[in-house]
């Protein structure tokens, strides 16, 4: 019987020249590609966000690049990220051996990539693709699908209950105060508007209750319940007009993530209809890259065709 042999094995051997990280990367590698891309980006917008003065700061262009590839590669959290930087070698190598932890890499995010810069980054690269003849902008091959928020599934708001509510709270509102100033004999009781008010009932609950005051009234309940009016009802009422201010046109949104907004989901395990917080996404795509790109509440493709076609031609000032 032969002999079994292994290759040599020793954890503590030392090399004479150090290998550089670059060997472990093949040169067909994605990370290639992601670097060389985002080395030829503009990113001054980004720098300019930078102040001068104290300690020095990680190189923006590489903290991009770590994002992007790890988007690239699904990865969204910031702590993985960090972690990535530790053990896996093309993010060594892509980020020249900085370790930013995952604090830095989020403030990165929320406070660099915002307000149109990473959009921005987005558009130098089609810039990119259409200047190497890679695609023409002449077409787009759309497609949608609906991606979840991470928000609870059960801080829902819906428009119809905001507007029921705030409506039954306006009357009940108003026949407190009408009590109040039937009491009081107020003169100008008669000369109420049809339509309630939020403004007209804050009026009206401070007249009283100022009248209540200058008359020493002994109305204990009835003071209370003006007292409520104003400490609860209308706090409330301002609450509604600030849900129905972020529904806007939508139905429906989450509390833990407001942009989000409730429709049925392609994948439903339970099968019962059920609606989650979510996102219809629509891609426009040529020779497979991906051209154009929104995020809509509307739950159907067909309403998001006709804005989505408008804003591959305003991005592109076809």
């Amino acid at each position: 019987m032969a002999k079994v042999q292994h290759k040599e094995y020793n954890q503590n051997d030392f090399l004479l020249f150090p290998p550089c990280i670059g060997e472990f990367v093949p040169e067909n590698h994605p990370v290639r590609t992601v670097n060389a891309i985002l080395d030829n980006i503009d990113i001054s917008d980004i720098e300019s966000t930078y102040k001068g003065g104290g300690t020095t700061s990680y190189n923006p262009r590489m903290l991009l690049k770590i994002v992007v590839y790890a988007y690239l590669t699904n990865v969204y959290s910031g702590r993985r990220m960090a972690a990535l930087l530790e053990e896996n070698v093309f993010f060594m190598w892509l980020s020249g051996m900085n370790k930013p932890n995952f604090r830095t890499i989020n403030r990165f995010r929320s406070e660099k990539l915002t307000d149109g810069r990473f959009e921005s980054i987005f558009h130098q690269v089609v810039d990119l693709l259409h200047d190497e003849g890679l695609i023409s902008l002449d077409v787009q091959y759309i497609d949608g699908t609906k991606i979840e928020s991470v928000a609870n599934k059960y801080t829902f708001v819906w428009k119809g209950s905001v507007e029921k509510n705030k409506s039954k709270l306006l009357v009940k509102v108003d026949a407190i105060l009408k009590e109040a100033e039937a009491v009081l004999e107020e003169e100008n009781i008669s000369d109420i508007h049809d339509e309630i008010t939020k403004e007209d009932l804050k009026q009206r609950t401070d007249r009283i209750l100022e009248k209540m005051n200058e008359t020493e009234m002994s109305d204990k309940k009835l003071r209370k319940r003006i007292e409520k009016v104003k400490d609860e009802s209308l706090p409330k009422l301002e609450q509604y007009d600030k849900q129905l201010e972020t529904l806007g046109e939508r139905n429906s949104y989450s509390k833990t993530d407001p942009d989000a907004t409730f429709m049925h989901m392609k994948e439903d395990a339970m099968n019962n209809g059920q609606t989650k917080p979510g996102y219809n996404v629509q891609i426009a795509t040529e020779n497979q890259y991906i051209v154009n790109y929104g995020l809509y509440w509307r739950p159907t493709d067909y309403g998001t065709m006709i804005p989505f076609l408008k804003s591959f031609f305003d991005r592109w000032k076809i």
